[in-house]
């Protein structure tokens, strides 16, 4: 990873040809244009490679890889992107979520007031269509380890990192399920502190069917980081968890 100010955007790739044109149409509308986008093709099955490829051609800031051996998930994805990236700030974008236009512009600017690592900002729900829903999802200023456990305030696009202040070893993601929560938790616990932007930047579209829509799975995939990632006793588990559900109810009504 080199020390420049471009940021490096990496965006895994799993049947969304739905959605990449905008997606890329998105990037290249941001206000802040010093910036590379990295897809990484999870081996899709409908048109992704093919429109990829088509915009990789139309603009060198674009850079496209195809993910060997097979579909390996999200997580994989990002580290592979992760490991090609050029710039010194690292943004994760999701296929089917919206920036708004001065979403790095700002977060650039806020991360360097602070003089901070790791920020993220708040962000809406959208419905299938991306279109915002009115609710707003609202972050903390500062988020440590231990709040952090007790509520999953980070969405994934909305995150940027400066890798000169964290080393790149925290920012692959660990092949797990919930990968993005169980990366911010082994970035804080390391004693960095998240600051959170408080101001809608992203629309996180929310398909009918989406994983994050079965509320079950989502409580065990939570369960299982604190036990298994973060070896948490069953009784500060407990804890931390009823305090996540709770904030997690609230967010969502």
């Amino acid at each position: 990873m080199t020390a420049n100010e471009k940021v490096s955007i990496v965006v895994p790739v799993y049947n969304a040809a739905a959605y990449l044109e905008k997606t890329v149409e998105m990037v290249r509308s941001q206000t802040f244009s010093d910036w590379e986008l990295i897809l990484v093709n999870d081996h899709s099955a409908d048109d992704s490679q093919k429109i990829l490829d088509r915009m990789a051609a139309q603009d060198a800031r674009i850079r496209v890889f195809l993910q060997k051996e097979g579909v390996k998930g999200a997580a994989n994805a990002r580290n592979l992107g992760t490991s090609r990236m050029t710039g010194r700030y690292l943004a994760f974008l999701d296929a089917d979520d919206v920036w708004m236009p001065e979403k790095l512009a700002k977060q650039l600017a806020f991360m360097k007031q602070e003089d901070a690592a790791f920020v993220f900002s708040a962000y809406e729900f959208g419905d299938e269509n991306a279109v915002g829903t009115g609710k707003i999802v609202e972050v903390p200023d500062r988020l440590s380890y231990r709040k952090a456990l007790s509520r999953t305030v980070i969405f994934t696009s909305t995150v940027l990192f400066d890798t000169q202040k964290i080393p790149a070893k925290l920012l692959y993601m660990p092949d797990v399920a919930s990968e993005d929560t169980a990366t911010w938790w082994q970035i804080l616990r390391e004693g960095y502190t998240a600051r959170g932007l408080n101001e809608n930047l992203a629309i996180y579209r929310r398909p009918k069917k989406s994983l994050s829509s079965n509320k079950f799975k989502a409580m065990t995939r939570i369960w299982n980081l604190y036990r298994k990632q973060e070896k948490l006793s069953v009784i500060s588990s407990a804890w931390y968890f009823c305090f996540w559900a709770l904030r997690a109810t609230l967010r969502r009504i």
